[in-house]
């Protein structure tokens, strides 16, 4: 199983990065900005828009799979892991700068997500054996205000 999380969240991790630093080469080909007919052309005659959106669809697909095994609070802090990867390769590709704030900033999400693993394995047990499995296709697992299940 771990070798899913680790497979899952990097596969999330490269989809949205691809996302983000799709965008950014985007805009940064479609510049000026502004509110017009031809600046929508310029945007959508960039193939990096198209990047951006490959980026969006496969990270749903990666997020959605992963939803259904790993523990939501590991799973949430990771999927931002993202943000320590474009900001890592916006040096590289765009020539950013990096402070100390945005270095203190990628540590602190990096130890959150940490902590949060950490955490649910002092739990024990197998991510997502407290998720209900999903009613048969057909069936009703609805509550009503008496408590049953109809």
């Amino acid at each position: 199983m771990r070798r899913f999380y680790l497979l899952g969240f990097l596969a999330l991790m490269a989809f949205d990065t691809l996302a983000q630093i799709s965008f950014k080469y985007a805009a940064t080909q479609a510049l000026p900005l502004e509110f017009s007919a031809d600046w929508l052309l310029r945007v959508f005659g960039q193939p990096w828009i198209y990047g951006a959106f490959v980026g969006y669809i496969g990270a749903f697909f990666a997020w959605m799979t992963l939803l259904q095994r790993a523990p939501i609070g590991p799973a949430f802090a990771a999927s931002h892991l993202e943000l320590v990867s474009v900001m890592l390769l916006s040096v590289y590709l765009f020539d950013e700068r990096i402070g100390p704030w945005q270095v203190v900033g990628a540590l602190t999400i990096i130890a959150g997500i940490v902590c949060l693993a950490l955490g649910e394995a002092e739990l024990g047990g197998e991510a997502g054996d407290s998720v209900p499995p999903a009613p048969a296709h057909g069936t009703s697992s609805r509550t009503h205000a008496d408590g049953h299940a109809h």
